[in-house]
């Protein structure tokens, strides 16, 4: 009987990892290349990239809207962006430092992190709209979370 459990447990480890690696095979073949995408979205990502590297481009449904997202490195740090469809730019995503940014937004910042650890600053700039600042964090317990501020320090969903 006690094989047999053994053998069960291996058998499921097997299992689990070939499923791991389907699933990571899958999201591999999500990923899409620059000469793949339409002429305008080409062009918008080749304005924006400033000399940077392009990591991955997805395509994902925001607020109901199809676009792509470009994760990029520049000058060692990350920055994301994302397009529509017709090659409108809609939002940048940039890694700064928590002495970098407003010292309103970064007083917000740190109340809510309180005993925690800051993992990640970025600014995070809808086109159109005023930058805000978004951290990452994991709490004391261990769970890690994001808050997103405006310049003043106030909490905001966007």
């Amino acid at each position: 009987m006690r094989t047999l459990t053994v053998l069960l447990a291996m058998g499921a480890l097997v299992i689990g990892a070939l499923g791991g690696s389907a699933v990571a095979q899958e999201k591999k073949e999500k990923s899409l290349q620059l000469n793949g995408l339409p002429a305008v979205v080409q062009k918008t990502v080749q304005d924006n990239l400033k000399g940077g590297q392009i990591k991955s481009i997805g395509k994902e449904k925001e607020d109901g809207a199809e676009q792509y997202e470009i994760e990029s490195v520049l000058n060692g740090k990350s920055r994301d962006f994302n397009v529509d469809l017709k090659g409108n730019l809609l939002l940048v995503e940039e890694a700064t430092t928590i002495d970098a940014i407003p010292a309103a937004a970064k007083a917000g910042i740190l109340k809510k992190l309180a005993a925690g650890k800051l993992s990640k600053v970025e600014t995070f700039t809808k086109i159109g709209q005023p930058a805000m600042y978004e951290a990452g964090y994991t709490d004391k317990a261990g769970k890690k979370h994001e808050v997103l501020v405006k310049a003043d320090g106030t909490e905001t969903k966007e």
